[in-house]
């Protein structure tokens, strides 16, 4: 069984910084993809950044700039570092992967809250 474990939100002041952790667990032959999504009050889940294969990233046009996607291949772990936060970057963080066990399946985590307000 594969799971997500989100962690690292909070409350922080605008133009502060956050640093989110995602650890994946479980029987994991392979990692395809793994990133971030974030889904504020009232609006669609949206993406954040990701690995989309190889060192190859995505992010979002309104998050470049100010938030890093990292990994450690080793704990099977993706980093977000989020810098110059702003009160529209409140939202419940969701860590995706797309992971091989006994099968290929995407996963999502629980979510972590992240508020940005002074």
């Amino acid at each position: 069984q594969v799971q997500l474990k989100e962690s690292g939100g909070g409350l922080v002041q605008p133009g502060g910084s956050l640093r989110l952790s995602c650890a994946a667990s479980g029987s994991i032959f392979m990692i395809y993809t793994m990133g971030w999504y974030r889904q504020a009050l009232g609006k669609q889940r949206e993406l954040v950044a990701t690995f989309t294969g190889g060192s190859s990233t995505n992010y979002a046009d309104s998050v470049k700039g100010r938030f890093t996607i990292s990994r450690d291949n080793a704990k099977n772990t993706v980093y977000l570092q989020m810098n110059s936060l702003k009160p529209e970057d409140t939202a419940v963080y969701y860590c995706n992967a797309d992971i091989r066990s006994n099968f290929r399946a995407n996963y999502w985590g629980q979510g972590t809250q992240v508020t940005v307000s002074s």
